[in-house]
């Protein structure tokens, strides 16, 4: 079932998720919703703040460009095709940055039609829970790194605004204004 995204301005968004303790049906269909609603958003990462739900819980997806190199990644130590463990879904994730920034021009779904550029460390180590408790671990760089981060970010009440200089911020300031007044008009209709 493809579930509604949340708007910027929605108080899940700055929320911090709470851990994941039950690994139960429950959990796996809203981890199938979410990634069908990715899917549908044409997305390549949701956390569960986007489709409010306060919890440690994010879903992945990297694209596959022929011509872009893939990022380098080890999962549990081993490098399966992408098309093996995407998508991705990520339970309880313990976060460590590694490498140098580098910038690149971020969206985000709870941020329709808004873009602009962050300075992320290049690689990662993140260690998670799968759909079922079992632990794994990745080490990536790339795109895969910072959807990861991205994405993680959200679970901590973190948006990608937050993480943007002040000045590429200045360049988009109105869109995001406009996005908060319409989000805002939309849970006043709701109440």
């Amino acid at each position: 079932m493809v579930l509604r995204v949340t708007q910027y301005g929605e108080p899940v968004l700055k929320e911090e998720g709470a851990p994941v303790t039950e690994f139960n049906a429950e959990l796996r269909q809203l981890a199938d919703d979410m990634v069908e609603t990715m899917h549908a958003a044409e997305g390549i990462g949701l956390a569960a703040q986007q489709v409010g739900k306060a919890i440690q819980m994010f879903v992945m997806e990297l694209p596959v460009y022929e011509d872009e190199p893939s990022p380098t990644y080890l999962y549990d130590g081993k490098q399966p095709p992408l098309e093996l463990i995407m998508p991705l879904v990520v339970v309880n994730p313990e976060l460590e940055l590694l490498g140098d920034e580098a910038g690149y021009e971020e969206g985000c779904l709870s941020f329709p039609g808004i873009r602009g550029r962050v300075d992320r460390p290049t690689r990662v180590r993140l260690r998670f829970q799968d759909i079922e408790g079992a632990p794994h671990e990745i080490s990536c760089d790339g795109l895969f790194a910072r959807v990861i981060q991205h994405e993680y970010d959200h679970l901590q009440g973190v948006l990608f605004i937050d993480r943007m200089n002040p000045r590429v911020l200045r360049t988009i300031e109105s869109k995001v204004r406009r996005l908060r007044r319409s989000t805002r008009d939309f849970l006043k209709d709701q109440a």
